[in-house]
């Protein structure tokens, strides 16, 4: 089974190489995007690997059919870009990385939470230029405050245990009722009382036409003045302009984003030599209780193993004809 990688780094290589001892796959790695001028570079392979921000539309999906790609293998939990329907029509089976570790990201959240809050990463450049002021850095306690958590997935209930560890009441909303979100105290109720009562909102929702922009000007103006923001789901689940006016008139005083709408371009590269094209991120960088981390909330070891063990099993099981446990397959 040859398969080939793309937008891969050198932590990738390391990790699957290293899991893959026990698959013997073939394995060829790309740091260029999957796109309409790489989709060709697929020839001669069984399968492509691909990551958050490659591009799986359907007319690159009919150049890998045209190379004779069966597999196309996420190495991630989300799969917005995949045209899944398209896949089906050209029989290019879509399997994906649905958990790997929900405590990466759940931390991480609270990292983005934590530092927003207690500034410490302005008190640090403070320090290292001599200034030991208080001025500015004043925080408030967790313990007490009220959280939204939109989306009680793994990660979402996670992240819910442990913010019932720092005392916050928590307050949870999801399409699919989950008895463990109310056996380990959150709070169920609807969107708007979660957005009218929250303190503290975080995102841990998939990215589906549903929640496209489920952030907005209307939803904004709906929460406490002064929320705290947090996004370590999707991009687009945030309407990025409606945001920057938040921040603006002051409804939202705190902005946490490890996604970002237009990422594509951005994150997982050293742009440090170059200008950034990017008006709206750098607005977004231009306010001062703004913090963005570039899509690393699911950056530990313990998850890349993780990434690289259920994806390379996602290949063999396909190899050997087995039931496909991790498939994505079109809404009916």
């Amino acid at each position: 089974m040859k398969v080939l990688f793309y937008s891969s780094k050198s932590y990738d290589k390391d990790f699957f190489i290293d899991r893959n001892q026990e698959f013997g796959f073939t394995l060829e790695f790309l740091e260029v995007h999957l796109n309409k001028s790489t989709a060709i570079l697929a020839k001669g392979y069984d399968a492509v690997c691909v990551f958050v921000n490659d591009t799986v539309d359907a007319p690159i999906l009919q150049v890998l059919s045209e190379q004779s790609i069966g597999l196309l293998v996420l190495r991630c939990a989300g799969f917005n870009n995949v045209d899944l329907k398209a896949a089906a029509a050209l029989s290019i089976k879509v399997v994906r990385v649905p958990a790997y570790s929900p405590y990466s990201v759940a931390e991480h959240t609270l990292a983005l939470i934590l530092t927003l809050n207690r500034k410490t990463h302005r008190a640090y450049n403070r320090i290292r230029e001599g200034n030991f002021a208080l001025t500015g850095l004043m925080g408030f306690d967790l313990n007490g405050k009220t959280v939204g958590l939109v989306g009680l997935g793994k990660i979402g209930l996670v992240t819910a245990k442990i913010l019932k560890g720092f005392g916050c009441k928590v307050l949870g909303y999801d399409v699919i009722k989950n008895e463990e979100s109310e056996a380990i105290g959150v709070e169920l109720t609807d969107l708007e009382t979660l957005f009218a009562c929250s303190d503290i909102i975080s995102l841990h929702c998939p990215l589906t036409p549903q929640t496209h922009h489920i952030i907005n000007q209307q939803t904004i103006g709906k929460m406490k003045k002064g929320v705290m923001l947090i996004n370590t789901s999707r991009g687009a689940l945030i309407d990025t302009k409606a945001v920057i006016k938040g921040l603006k008139k002051e409804q939202i005083s705190y902005l946490g984003l490890d996604v970002y709408e237009e990422e594509g371009d951005l994150f997982f590269e050293d742009l440090s030599n170059k200008v950034i094209q990017d008006d709206t991120f750098m607005r977004l960088l231009s306010f001062n209780n703004v913090l963005i981390t570039g899509h690393q909330a699911f950056f530990t070891s313990n998850a890349l193993k993780n990434i690289a063990d259920i994806t390379l099993q996602n290949i063999a099981d396909y190899t050997n004809k087995l039931p496909l446990q991790n498939e994505v397959k079109a809404s009916a």
